[in-house]
């Protein structure tokens, strides 16, 4: 059994007990409460434009590296990174492998304008509508994890409730799957989840495959600003970044020269 599959069973159990708990018709009420959602994926295009656009992950521990921020400050983190430049937040949930909670996503949002990405093991619609009502502005599905019925089942889900999907693959046939769903926002993580190893060749590989209109995202391995303009210079201008500016003793500056900004 490899970590991924591990981990989904994991979430599996979780997100049955959590649907006994709360039905959909609890979660529709907590949409009804929520600020509109606040465009994830436009507010990366728009960075894109411009210069580098970076999603900036707030993430206290992973399995491959254990605790990576014991002073970990979900609020401070998302302020920091807004400061120093971030288009988005991706904010990790899951508690069993990451450390995560539902309560770092909705006080990390409650500080920033910036939309926010919960980072998260998705293997059911009624997630979708769970996080939503936790005030997430998008998910993210990993193709390696499930069918192609029920990643378009909870694609639709997340749809319907006025999220963005970043869509996750890690070869050329989990990116010809992910263009049957309707999501142009792709990531291309580096790391493999089946054993953790990473390669950059996994984006220049995929970037070329795809037809016009998509939206890339360089993930995981990624830790200088030499990565960032190796990986443009390719046609990606848009990147997932967590441990390197998690481990950094000012987030803030990190984040900022990371971008290549020089303001304070």
């Amino acid at each position: 059994m490899t970590i991924l599959d591990r981990i989904l069973e994991t979430k599996r159990a979780d997100v049955a007990a959590r649907k006994a708990c709360t039905p959909w018709s609890a979660l529709d009420a907590q949409i009804a409460e929520q600020t509109a959602p606040r465009g994830f994926r436009a507010a990366l295009d728009a960075k894109a434009a411009i210069g580098p656009a970076l999603i900036a992950e707030i993430k206290k521990a992973s399995p491959s590296k254990g605790v990576i921020r014991a002073d970990f400050d979900p609020p401070a983190h998302a302020r920091a990174y807004e400061a120093g430049g971030a288009a988005c937040l991706s904010v990790l949930t899951d508690e069993p492998w990451f450390q995560g909670h539902d309560a770092y996503l909705q006080a990390a949002r409650a500080v920033t304008a910036l939309p926010v990405l919960r980072k998260d093991f998705m293997v059911d619609p009624w997630q979708a509508a769970e996080s939503r009502a936790l005030g997430a502005d998008a998910i993210l599905l990993i193709m390696a994890a499930l069918d192609d019925a029920t990643l378009a089942e909870i694609e639709a889900a997340a749809i319907d409730c006025g999220l963005d999907v970043l869509v996750e693959v890690h070869d050329a046939k989990e990116l010809e799957r992910a263009l049957k769903l309707k999501s142009r926002l792709i990531g291309v993580n580096n790391r493999d989840l089946r054993d953790f190893t990473v390669s950059f060749e996994r984006t220049f590989t995929l970037v070329d495959k795809a037809p016009p209109g998509c939206t890339f995202v360089a993930e995981s391995g990624l830790s200088t600003r030499a990565d960032l303009d190796t990986m443009r210079a390719r046609g990606v201008s848009c990147f997932l970044v967590g441990e390197a500016l998690m481990r950094a003793s000012d987030v803030a500056a990190a984040t900022r020269t990371l971008l290549g900004r020089a303001d304070g």
